[in-house]
């Protein structure tokens, strides 16, 4: 965290730490909650970030979090240890810190210690499944970022039976009001008399984008959820439940935004 009100302790080191366990400035800042990456380089092109007492103007320079003193205006930059929960959210909880009209939202549901992480991607609030938060504001960015592709499956039970010309549809594309939407893969998991439960596999996060491409083909949703994000698997985590992520689902989450 940004720690402004602590003493800042006279630097003990002439130069900036190289070799292991060293992180880019933008990193460290980035996950300080001081700034996002890209306002963070402007930082330090302005001379305002500060190395064991030396601007730093140089966009490439990495630091050790646990040795080095790193300054922003004065004011001493800690980050803390990167962490990443699962959290399976249910219908009716709103993804957003506070609601105006007093709607609960996710954050209600986490206990203090995790209210300062942030969530990744939106789930609205009538669709229920895996939501991911983090404080690792890079790793963030890529996973959503389109040009990563990070996959997102969907489990969808809907209304009717649904024909294999309709699943080649959804993932032939459908025309949205804003734009063209389709579905990486598309089956059916289970069929009954009054509809089925289909699985979608996503590359995109668009607004209510599931929801909307199935009403489109005729086939509206009785109910969404979740079940994968990348390589993270919801599992058997109950409604309303969070876990930490294990250190090889963490490796797998920054393997996926790998070139």
């Amino acid at each position: 965290m940004w720690c402004p009100s602590r003493p800042i302790p006279t630097p003990t080191r002439s130069s900036i730490t190289p070799g292991e366990g060293t992180v880019r400035i933008q990193k460290l800042l980035s996950r300080a909650g001081v700034s996002s990456r890209r306002a963070a380089e402007d930082l330090m092109q302005q001379g305002r970030v500060r190395v064991n007492g030396k601007a730093v103007t140089e966009l490439g320079t990495r630091v050790d979090p646990d040795h080095d003193l790193v300054e922003v205006d004065g004011k001493r930059v800690q980050a803390a240890a990167e962490r990443w929960i699962a959290f399976h959210k249910p219908s009716g909880a709103l993804t957003t810190r506070s609601d105006p009209h007093g709607g609960q939202t996710v954050y209600d549901l986490l206990p203090a210690e995790l209210r300062s992480l942030h969530y990744i991607g939106r789930l609205d609030r009538e669709t229920e499944g895996l939501l991911l938060f983090g404080n690792e504001g890079e790793l963030a960015h890529l996973l959503l970022h389109p040009s990563s592709e990070v996959e997102r499956e969907y489990h969808a039970g809907v209304k009717g039976r649904v024909a294999a010309e309709t699943l080649r549809r959804l993932t032939m594309g459908v025309d949205l009001e804003d734009g063209p939407a389709r579905a990486l893969r598309a089956r059916a998991l289970e069929e009954e008399q009054w509809g089925g439960t289909l699985s979608l596999v996503m590359t995109e996060g668009r607004k209510r984008e599931v929801r909307r491409m199935l009403e489109e083909v005729g086939h509206p949703l009785r109910w969404l959820r979740r079940v994968r994000f990348g390589p993270i698997r919801l599992g058997s985590l109950p409604r309303g439940a969070w876990r930490d992520l294990s250190e090889e689902e963490l490796a797998e989450l920054h393997a996926a935004v790998r070139d």
